[in-house]
């Protein structure tokens, strides 16, 4: 299997969730790996990311830039 296979099927193992577990189209939450979610749950990194995304869909915009992500390939 290619490389790029087995990030996928990583990936697709992942549980993605919100903070609250609701949809992030409805709460402006940022959408993550339950495992993230959960090591930074009260944190103010995930704060800010939320309060980062929320402002974000605010302004009509999907896609927000919030840093949980950083250095990860996009």
């Amino acid at each position: 299997m290619k490389e790029t296979q087995k990030s996928l099927v990583d990936w697709g193992k992942k549980k993605y969730t919100t903070p609250s577990g609701k949809r992030s189209q409805d709460t402006g939450e940022v959408y993550a790996p339950k495992a993230q979610i959960d090591a930074l749950r009260g944190t103010e990194r995930l704060a800010r990311a939320n309060a980062i995304k929320r402002k974000a869909k605010a302004a009509g915009k999907q896609h927000a830039k919030h840093g949980l992500h950083k250095g990860k390939k996009r």
